[in-house]
């Protein structure tokens, strides 16, 4: 038992505190993303060397498909933030608000999102990654598989199949992140349910990580 009776009386303080820093959090991470998508949108100029012949057109895909990549892992790992601290933050509502808040001020703080599924956010950063990933294969395969495809394998250059080298680790390694994320997620809400609120009549859908 708590013998000092000063820290208790700041604990609202506290959590007040502890509420602003996780709404920073997500914020932060979602502004981290946009400018991994920017990043991702300037590697582009990696083109311009393959035009001046200072890197093949193999090096330059499997660089951009890296990059896309490296954009797709920031989204997984922001969505487990944004997520999680939505559960801190919902667990902080209740020890403020009462189960008439639910309509009077908002319904989210009654349950925890299901799963760490993305918002909507950031699953348009992930088909913009996607797309582009997709458009830099394509267009290599077009330009320095395809017209070689008749031609004898002892001609075939391994350099290209850099890209899809790449694309293939890269893919296992989100595969494996996303999996351990989605764990990590389900982890934090078996050990901090949060307060029990009676969400009687209360419906969650879409917009709150519920599939209908």
């Amino acid at each position: 038992m708590n013998q000092h009776p000063e820290p208790r009386a700041k604990r609202p303080e506290f959590l007040i505190e502890a509420y602003k820093q996780m709404m920073a959090d997500i914020n932060r991470h979602i502004t981290v993303v946009w400018q991994a998508i920017g990043i991702v949108i300037g590697s582009f100029a990696v083109m311009g060397l393959v035009e001046k012949k200072v890197l093949s057109l193999d090096f330059a895909a499997g660089l951009l498909l890296f990059i896309c990549a490296w954009s797709l892992a920031l989204v997984l790992d922001s969505s487990y933030w944004y997520n999680r601290n939505l559960c801190i933050i919902a667990n902080i509502e209740r020890l403020f608000l009462c189960r008439e808040d639910l309509r009077d001020v908002h319904y989210y703080f009654g349950a925890h999102r299901p799963t760490n599924r993305m918002i909507t956010t950031l699953r348009v950063q992930v088909a913009f990654s996607i797309g582009i990933a997709s458009l830099v294969i394509l267009y290599h395969f077009l330009v320095q598989v395809a017209p070689h495809l008749k031609q004898p394998w002892c001609t075939f250059d391994p350099v290209r199949a850099i890209p899809y080298l790449v694309a293939t680790i890269s893919g296992a390694l989100l595969l494996r992140f996303r999996t351990k994320r989605n764990a990590d997620y389900d982890e934090f809400l078996k050990n901090s349910p949060g307060i029990d609120i009676d969400r009687e009549g209360v419906e969650y859908g879409g917009g709150h990580g519920f599939e209908k």
